[in-house]
């Protein structure tokens, strides 16, 4: 099992990684909230888990533990898989979703690209003993020196959503709402964060 990766940041995208481990450039699958804390040049550390597949070996990288074990848990209720666990995270922090479910708030689960009202309510039913109680700290995001890639960030937020399971119609949208706050910070707009607030958007819409 990976428990972490340390290593040097090499590139950044909306929603992935690579780090320089010794040499070797290991792609992380990440949610926006972890890359918009990396900065490439930088060393990073972070929680990973692997995912196996016949045909495939796929590594997502986590800001903190609590976020890579509740990405896990998720997993175990049924239709669930590391894209869908990995939206969820990307909509909602770890205790949201540990309200969300424990409330039995389907509202809240359905806000995720590819749940339905059944879907939510069963992860509902199959979770609600698993997650455990929401704290204070336990989805708080450290530092890690972050900086999100710049240029294009139209494209690159769209293809995150699109990533993520949102419609084009959708990501067209949300890319749309937040181009004020592109406009605003001019030259210095970062594309994680802008697809943080276009996750906002969609979350509440």
């Amino acid at each position: 099992m990976i428990a972490f990766v340390r290593g040097q940041v090499a590139s950044i995208r909306p929603t992935e990684t690579v780090l320089d481990v010794g040499g070797v450039g290991l792609q992380l699958h990440c949610t926006p909230s972890t890359t918009a804390e990396l900065r490439v040049g930088n060393e990073a550390q972070l929680a990973a888990s692997l995912v196996v597949r016949e045909d495939s070996l796929t590594l997502y990288g986590f800001g903190t533990d609590d976020e890579r074990t509740v990405f896990e848990l998720l997993q175990t209720a049924s239709g669930v898989g590391p894209r869908l666990a990995q939206a969820m995270l990307s909509v909602h922090t770890p205790d949201d979703l540990r309200r969300a479910v424990a409330a039995e708030d389907l509202v809240a689960l359905t806000k995720v690209p590819g749940i339905g009202k059944k879907g939510a309510q069963r992860i509902v039913i199959e979770l609600k003993d698993k997650l455990g109680a929401a704290s204070s700290t336990a989805g708080a995001q450290p530092q890690l020196n972050g900086a999100a890639p710049r240029g294009g960030w139209q494209d690159q937020v769209r293809t995150a959503l699109l990533g993520l399971g949102w419609s084009a119609r959708d990501a067209d949208a949300a890319v749309e709402q937040v181009a004020p706050m592109a406009a605003e910070n001019g030259h210095t707009a970062d594309v994680s964060s802008l697809l943080k607030a276009a996750l906002r958007t969609l979350a509440k819409s």
